[in-house]
């Protein structure tokens, strides 16, 4: 056992065994890939440099507090999401597992993005995607055909996603201590020294400084647009792995004795700073390539997303003096970045599975790795897979997350009224105060905020669908996977506990909890 619990009546449990390796962990979770492809083009996008005023408001007043709230959650009830809601009111368990039922659906898909990363890391040696970078991504490499649900395995992604899972499994088997932290300890550092050798590089490139310039010259009447506002919110909230379980899982393995609060600042603009740094890395590097095309990096294609880095980067590398040398960095960081998000993701699903099955930590890993990566390869490594994973991950993160944040922060402050003994619980183990303003932020503006990004989103995807893919597909990858989050949720909370379920549990330190 890597620490033991001081409190009264605490369960023994694995634990972190520093504070450093609980903080490391929780950077590996919220630094991922897309921090690398999605920050900067929604920078570049909405309003250059003065973008980064609602992505500063948007992370004091949203992202801290939502981060805060996962910890004190799972540090004062000490369990991954299903069981910490249930102590905290029992009919809450429902949202725990719906939270548990998104990280699986995300990191069944999120697995095959770990798969391609590593895939173009090998095939940066010899810069294999050769002149064509889409042509290679989505012909010979993905092989994407008609939306369908293909039985068309493609071998050149099944492998990758085979050894994904394999690594998977045994780091969830090795546990908290010895597993998951050991890997962010050595990956997290690798990652940070990888990616400012490839910004340092990319500073040095001719053109670079166009680069810069597009990405951080202010557009401020940008400032009096509505989507900029929502787009900042948006991105400080897929950014930050808030709201769907991974950091009350995280907070529920610190020791009880932790700073809680200094470690989610800490953790908080870690990450922001690590998304300024990719901004800045990837739009020197943007600004090279608009200098060897000759045209100006606005009339630039593929800022953002998967064909940003496995298709205009591949073309970059291609142009580049010593390309290959960058290119096999540069994957290399999306391989640190995707696989020690995708733990945390899955830590928390297995984590679940142990709690109420009374199953043991290796048998978990075993049954969530095994079922996870059986879906990840049937789905992902056909040749539908590109466009079921494009359709799975907008509706998980843009309706899912979304309306699970909004649903928890309701509850906890209107409906349990948690929101001050949680506060009290932040402050009584924590050297930085948590003011009720936090309360007021929670109670709200995050709602309030949430649920305009919500509703416009759902007008969008009712109105118009989703990338003028059939009906029938959306409704199934789309729609279909929401109702069957649900329905799941609903279902595992009904089942009967087999495991820690402990009816004398006391949380600690012992405050006066609220009552309806």
């Amino acid at each position: 056992m890597a620490g033991t619990n001081t409190a009264p009546a605490a369960e023994q449990r694995d634990t972190w065994t520093h504070n450093t390796g609980f903080i490391l962990a929780a950077i590996g979770s919220a630094v991922g890939l897309g921090n690398i492809w999605r920050f900067p083009g929604v920078a570049y996008e909405s309003g250059g440099g003065a973008f980064l005023i609602p992505y500063l408001l948007a992370l004091l007043t949203a992202g801290i507090p939502i981060l805060f709230l996962d910890y004190a959650i799972g540090h004062r009830y000490r369990a991954a999401a299903p069981l910490a809601y249930r102590r905290m009111a029992k009919p809450a368990e429902t949202l725990g597992w719906f939270q548990i039922g998104l990280s699986f659906v995300i990191a069944v898909y999120y697995a095959a993005v770990v798969a391609w990363s590593l895939s173009y890391f090998v095939y940066a040696f010899d810069l294999r995607w050769g002149e064509d970078t889409l042509g290679f991504f989505t012909g010979e490499y993905l092989q994407v055909g008609d939306p369908e649900i293909s039985t068309t395995i493609v071998s050149s992604v099944a492998i990758p996603l085979v050894l994904v899972w394999a690594a998977i499994l045994v780091v969830l088997a090795l546990g908290v201590s010895r597993g998951v932290q050991r890997v962010n300890v050595i990956f997290i550092p690798l990652l940070v020294v990888a990616f400012l050798g490839l910004v340092i590089r990319a500073l040095t490139l001719p053109g670079a400084a166009d680069g810069l310039d597009a990405l951080f010259t202010p557009n401020w009447s940008a400032l009096l647009d509505l989507n900029v506002w929502i787009s900042a919110y948006a991105q400080i909230f897929f950014s930050l792995s808030i709201a769907f379980g991974i950091m009350v899982t995280y907070a529920s393995f610190q020791r009880r004795k932790a700073n809680m609060t200094s470690s989610g600042l800490v953790v908080a603009f870690a990450n922001s700073s690590f998304e300024i740094l990719a901004g800045i890395g990837v739009f020197a590097t943007l600004g090279f390539f608009a200098h060897q095309q000759q045209v100006a990096v606005a009339d630039l294609e593929g800022l953002t997303g998967p064909i940003l880095s496995f298709v205009t980067f591949p073309a970059v590398i291609s142009e580049m003096p010593g390309g290959n040398i960058f290119g096999v960095v540069f994957f290399a960081a999306l391989v640190l970045a995707g696989f020690t998000s995708l733990i945390s993701i899955l830590l928390g699903v297995a984590a679940s599975m142990q709690e109420k099955f009374g199953l043991g930590r290796r048998t978990a890993a075993i049954l969530v790795a095994s079922v996870s990566g059986a879906l990840s390869i049937a789905l992902f490594s056909t040749t539908s897979g590109l466009l079921a994973l494009d359709t799975v991950d907008q509706f998980a993160n843009n309706v899912g997350i979304v309306l699970s944040a909004i649903v928890m922060t309701v509850v906890v402050v209107w409906v349990a009224r948690r929101s001050e003994t949680l506060r009290r619980h932040l402050n009584a183990v924590s050297t930085f105060k948590v003011g009720r303003i936090w309360i007021g932020l929670l109670g709200i503006l995050v709602p309030g905020f949430l649920l305009v990004m919500l509703g416009q989103k759902l007008v969008t995807l009712v109105g118009e669908g989703y990338e003028g893919l059939p009906t029938w597909y959306v409704g199934l990858f789309g729609w279909g996977m929401l109702a069957l989050v649900i329905l799941a949720a609903v279902v595992l909370a009904a089942l009967p506990w087999k495991g820690r379920d402990d009816p004398d549990f006391r949380a600690w330190p012992e405050l006066e909890e609220e009552t309806r």
